[in-house]
């Protein structure tokens, strides 16, 4: 009875004196880390959304002084800047589809060893990483393809990277061949066996390429800098980079039209240029927290073996 009335004695593990001092060291280092890289956007967005005349005063740094929505107004109501951004939400829907599609289908071909000639398609595509063409041959390549001033130039040249090939190629390897078997005597033949069974057990990895490929396309510009002429086609980020360069910013302003508003001060180049940023990186920040799940399945792709 005076046993089982006894209760185990719980241990706490003490800490000492200098492993506190390290843990409080840890926490203000790392406080300070995420400091610095969340309060550039927290100023952008505070001077975004401050009015701008009185933002050309300073002394604004986490909230506005003088609330407006000026700069949001004039961005939105902008034709070529929402058509820019249409352009931009369509080259990522598409780019992204298209691209992880295509690296998934040739990573699941180069996992099977009955592939005939894989381990030459294998070392073509790993030396696509080490050498190139060059930056000029590109673009004589991009022009003979009459890719210039055509929507596919940011489709075609970024369809297969190799190296999220070579992400998916070992996630699919790392799958139980029973699946694909237990397929195949269903009646399922290669292509039926990839969409049915290998991708719905892949998104880990493969939402985190896609996730890769996002990004990439919603940031790219270069490449529109380039090929691009025609104004219906230019996306958000390099009608952004025109807009930031200070020296083409009233300029710009007066191209999209904006001439009498920032004449009253209701805008200014500054203004635009803030609004457009935030603009630019939302849809981003809001759609990361929904595959953050994925995302960080897909990057501990391999650190485990069981």
């Amino acid at each position: 009875m005076i046993l089982r009335n006894m209760k185990p004695k719980k241990r706490y593990s003490m800490k000492t004196r200098g492993e506190k001092i390290v843990d409080v060291i840890l926490l203000i280092v790392f406080a300070l880390i995420t400091f610095g890289f969340l309060y550039p956007f927290v100023y952008i967005l505070a001077l975004s959304f401050n009015d701008a005349a009185d933002a050309v005063q300073g002394g604004i740094y986490f909230f506005p002084r003088k609330f407006s929505i000026e700069s949001y107004k004039a961005v939105f109501k902008n034709d070529q800047l929402l058509n820019a951004y249409g352009i931009t939400i369509l080259r990522t829907l598409i780019g992204t589809f298209t691209s992880v599609l295509a690296t998934g289908m040739f990573g699941y071909g180069l996992s099977k060893s009955k592939l005939m000639f894989r381990k030459v398609y294998f070392n073509l595509a790993l030396a696509t990483m080490f050498f190139s063409g060059g930056f000029i041959p590109m673009v004589i390549l991009i022009k003979n393809l009459h890719f210039t001033n055509n929507f596919l130039v940011y489709i075609i040249p970024s369809l297969i990277s190799v190296f999220n090939m070579l992400v998916m190629k070992s996630f699919f390897q790392s799958l139980p061949p029973s699946l694909e078997e237990a397929a195949t005597v269903d009646g399922c033949n290669d292509v039926q066996c990839f969409f049915r069974i290998v991708i719905p057990s892949s998104m880990p990895v493969i939402s985190t390429i896609a996730l890769f490929n996002a990004v990439a396309q919603w940031n790219a510009w270069f490449d529109a800098y380039l090929y691009i002429t025609d104004q219906k086609l230019i996306p958000l980020q390099t009608l952004l980079q025109r807009i930031i360069n200070q020296n083409e910013a009233s300029q710009t302003m007066t191209a999209l039209g904006m001439d009498a508003a920032m004449q009253s001060m209701a805008i200014t180049p500054y203004s635009i240029q803030l609004a457009t940023m935030v603009v630019s990186i939302g849809p981003i920040v809001l759609i990361y927290p929904f595959f953050q799940k994925y995302f960080v399945k897909g990057l501990m792709i391999g650190a485990v073996k069981e």
